[in-house]
Formats: structure tokens, sequence, C-alpha cells
């Protein structure tokens, strides 16, 4: 997986796929930049949160598990180690399920995995460890995306399966799925709209560019500032009843 968001951090970083060779950014959203609100009990992110490569979750394709069709993006993960990763970082995970966010009417997998070097990962072979070894982890999962864009002012999330997590082969399905779609893109067998497939690696593929293209590509890029300081608001801890 691509490390997008470390643990307990809350700057909404995601890889940017309408741009040339998708650079991780942080989502603006009405000018401003954008972090996810800490809804009590829940400080930022609970779990390094990325996204698998060369997955796609198809608009155009609804899911027959879900009814709903695919996000648009990269398939989702929620990597449970104890490292606090970095973003940017590319790790070795093993999957262990899967859970099925409805976003706005749009299927939305977040697959939980563990880093392969994590010192408990052997112990960790399916979805039910999770549950023994990391008691509250995985209600503590739901909560999370249930009700982190509530004091944003939208209503709570809903979930395919009343929320019920699935195990690793049903996981391994929905990633090879969304790996298919990948492949359909990158090949323009499907229509990707405004999606930047520009790659490096894909030779078969129409999009892909020659070192020299893509490091004109970055040496393009306008130079990075310092970083703007994180609003105190960012820190703040909202309180609602749960419905």
């Amino acid at each position: 997986m691509v490390v997008e968001v470390p643990r307990w951090t809350n700057a909404k970083m995601e890889i940017s796929t309408k741009e040339p060779l998708n650079p991780i950014k942080q989502d603006v959203k009405k000018g401003k930049l954008r972090f996810v609100a800490n809804v009590f009990p829940h400080k930022g992110y609970i779990w390094n949160y990325g996204a698998i490569p060369q997955t796609w979750e198809d608009p155009g394709h609804k899911d027959e598990n879900t009814g709903c069709c695919g996000d648009n993006d990269p398939i989702d993960v929620c990597e449970i180690g104890s490292k606090v990763c970095s973003r940017g970082e590319v790790i070795k995970v093993k999957v262990l399920g899967t859970l099925a966010l409805i976003d706005e009417g749009e299927t939305d997998w977040k697959v939980i995995a563990i880093n392969v070097e994590d010192p408990e990962a052997d112990s960790y072979n399916d979805i039910e460890d999770v549950r023994r070894m990391k008691p509250g982890y995985l209600e503590a999962t739901v909560d999370w995306f249930r009700r982190y864009k509530v004091p944003d002012g939208k209503p709570e999330n809903q979930f395919a399966f009343n929320g019920e997590f699935k195990g690793k082969d049903f996981a391994l399905d929905v990633i090879k799925g969304t790996h298919e779609h990948w492949k359909a893109l990158i090949t323009k067998k499907a229509d990707g709209g405004e999606i930047n497939c520009t790659n490096l690696t894909v030779s078969d593929s129409p999009f892909c560019c020659s070192q020299d293209c893509a490091k004109a590509t970055v040496d393009a890029a306008p130079p990075c500032k310092a970083a703007s300081p994180i609003p105190p608001e960012v820190d703040k801890w909202f309180y609602y009843q749960k419905n």
C-alpha cells in the first residue's frame, strides 16, 4: 500500500488521480485545505490510511455485493500495525478483511490490513484475529467512518452488510476485481474521464511515458513552500449523540 495519511494525523492527504504521475496532495474544499475532524473519542485517523496501487473502483461498474457503483479512486486501506508510518511510504501488507462503506451512494471499500513487518503480523490471518487481538478496534473503525463527516454538516455514512466486516478471502476477491478494472483503465478499455494515467512502468499501456518525460513533469512542478500552520480548530474535539 501507499501511505497517504499517517495514524493520528488530520490532514486529508490523497493520491491526486487527475494530475500527471498522481502525486499525493492535500484535498482542498471551498478554497481551504481539508482536515478530518476529531469526533470524540477519536483523534484524526485511527490507522495508517492509504491505497493499493493498480486498483480502481470503477464508477461505471455496479458492485454485485453492494448494488452501488465505485467511487472512481484506488481501493482504500486501513493499516492496523503498531508503527506510525510516514506519508508516501510504500509498505507490504497482509490483507485481513474489508468493510463496505457507502459514501454518498458510491461503493467505497475499506480494506483492513497489517504491515508484514509488524512484530505481531504472524498472529493476524483473518478479520476475526483483529477482533480477538485488538478488542474494540473494528467497532471503532465502523464508528469513525460512520461519523467523520458529521462535523461538516453531512449525515452519517451508511454501510453495506449492516456494517459487517467481510473476511480475508472476500477482501482479496474485491481487490482482484478492482485490479481488473485498473487494467482496463490503463489500456483504454474503460473510460477514466479526467483520471491521468501517465505512468513509467506499464510497458503495454498507451499512457506509458519515458524517464525523461517523467523528469520533465516533476521539474515543471512549482517549488515547495514552507508548510502553512495548522489551523487551531483542527485540534477541536466534536461531541454529538450517536444516532
